[in-house]
């Protein structure tokens, strides 16, 4: 099947042809470590990685590298001190680097939690002074760039006078980005108004500072991101991945400099994924609709009834498409841990099912892979592939009840195909046994009582212990070789 994605600079799903067959050239823009990770963050990252793995399933070679942003960080160009870490050292009394050494870790351990793979490369910023520089001197030299009072910018207006479009990634008109641009302190050094930093000349009290040749400063936030992608993948790579937040200005500005730079387009494939909501709000310390990545796995918050272990919030965060917003909400996560477990008791009694090589079964398997690969390879529909999951578990079920049957060798590729899905692809872990252990003898005490109450004709009591669990998600089956229980 041939792998198609939704490219945000044509607006149109595409048929996706890498540059070398076979391979695939990565980038992601990374955290801006200054603070601890949020749950946004966390999202988009983790939507990333699921295309990584999907990509790496389909056979491809994948080199995926994300970058860590720990200098030059600027809210606006015109105020070196809306600096992100310069403000966070006031605040924490600390060192910049230390600032970003905490957060890194915390970054880390993050994304360890939800079971992220690392990428193949995780370049810092810092650690590429001398490649923006270097850049720097060649916009300046191709006329795409100037210096004023210390610092460089990248002239816009003399970008799309050569017949280039800033603008093309986000749909903005230049015309009215010139008009709708508000004063800035500091405009005076710019010739335009959109006209955006590539170096800033350090102010007395700037602690991260660097020697270059327009005297000490340091990169502006979009030039790292060029300078560090181009190293790694080449002046012109397959896929350029972030936040939908970072289309204008960071990913716009990128898209610039890559095509004064090289006079080549930088990424074929530009892909976004969508910002994350809770309790359908925005996210945001100032309302105080926030909460930490851990907070919702340790459950110290005020929004959920219970903590939620980290495999149960990544199966949450994919049965939403990544270019679709995402909501999460106390029902959400309750009805994503319902879900996530009764998948993970089909992996497990598909380990216990007999195959029978002497009756046909109804269920096509070679139909449910198909289905299952049009939806890995329809933009990465996660959800979809979720679904088709569940079609199977209903199947597995069928199989212990004795309702179905399964030949030897389709037994045996169903686990495999299954353990793919769930594990290599979704990044689904399973949950401690202990948890198991724990609701498999408490619901076998509760079993026992029904049995009793069933036995002294106390059918009240029989019916009440059943349809209570019923109504917990947890369906009791009564046999011949006794009542055993499922997972709704």
């Amino acid at each position: 099947m041939q792998l198609k994605l939704y490219n945000s600079l044509t607006a149109e799903k595409e048929i996706f042809k890498p540059i070398l067959e076979g391979n695939v050239g990565m980038y992601v823009c990374g955290p801006t470590v200054y603070s601890n990770v949020h749950l946004g963050n966390v999202r988009t990252f983790l939507s990333f990685d699921f295309i990584y793995r999907t990509l790496m399933h389909l056979g491809y070679k994948v080199r995926y590298v994300r970058n860590i942003t720990d200098a030059g960080h600027l809210t606006d160009d015109g105020n070196v001190d809306n600096d992100r870490f310069v403000k966070q050292t006031r605040l924490e009394k600390l060192e910049p680097m230390e600032i970003v050494q905490k957060y890194t870790v915390d970054f880390h351990k993050v994304l360890d939690m939800f079971n992220l793979l690392p990428p193949n490369i995780e370049p810092t910023a810092t650690g590429h002074i001398v490649e923006q520089i270097e850049l720097t001197q060649k916009l300046i030299e191709r006329g795409f760039a100037y210096e004023s009072n210390g610092s460089v910018y990248f002239d816009v207006l003399e970008y799309n006078k050569r017949g280039l479009n800033y603008g093309e990634l986000s749909k903005r008109n230049i015309e009215e980005l010139f008009a709708n641009t508000r004063d800035l302190d500091g405009q005076g050094e710019k010739k335009n108004p959109q006209d955006f930093a590539l170096w800033k000349k350090a102010s007395p009290a700037h602690i991260m500072r660097w020697n270059s040749p327009w005297g000490e400063g340091f990169p502006g936030w979009h030039l790292e991101c060029t300078a560090m992608s181009t190293k790694y993948l080449g002046e012109t790579f397959d896929i350029h991945g972030g936040g939908m937040d970072l289309k204008f200005p960071h990913h716009e500005c990128e898209i610039a400099q890559g095509k004064a730079c090289n006079d080549a387009a930088p990424v074929n494939y530009w892909m976004h994924a969508n910002m994350l909501t809770m309790n359908s709000q925005r996210m945001s310390k100032s309302t105080g609709n926030y909460i930490l990545p851990m907070q919702l796995v340790t459950g110290d918050n005020d929004f959920f009834e219970k903590p939620f272990h980290p495999s149960i919030v990544r199966f949450c965060f994919l049965q939403a498409h990544y270019r679709s917003v995402l909501d999460i909400s106390n029902d959400a996560m309750i009805a994503s841990e319902k879900g996530f477990i009764r998948l993970m008791e089909a992996v497990k009694v598909l380990n216990s099912i007999t195959p029978d090589d002497t009756k046909q079964s109804g269920f096509s398997l070679k139909e449910w892979k198909n289905k299952a690969y049009e939806a890995l390879t329809d933009d990465f529909n996660s959800p979809i592939l979720i679904a088709h999951l569940f079609e199977v578990v209903k199947y597995i079920f069928a199989l212990k009840d004795g309702k179905e049957t399964i030949a030897t060798e389709d037994l045996e590729d169903l686990k495999s195909t299954l353990n793919a899905f769930i594990f290599d692809v979704l990044g689904l872990q399973t949950v401690e046994e202990n948890n198991n252990e724990k609701l498999d003898q408490t619901l076998k005490v509760l079993i026992e009582l029904r049995n009793q109450a069933r036995k002294s004709k106390n059918f009240e009591l029989s019916d009440q212990i059943r349809d209570k669990l019923l109504a917990e998600g947890i369906e009791l089956k009564d046999g011949r070789d006794g009542t055993s229980y499922v997972l709704n």
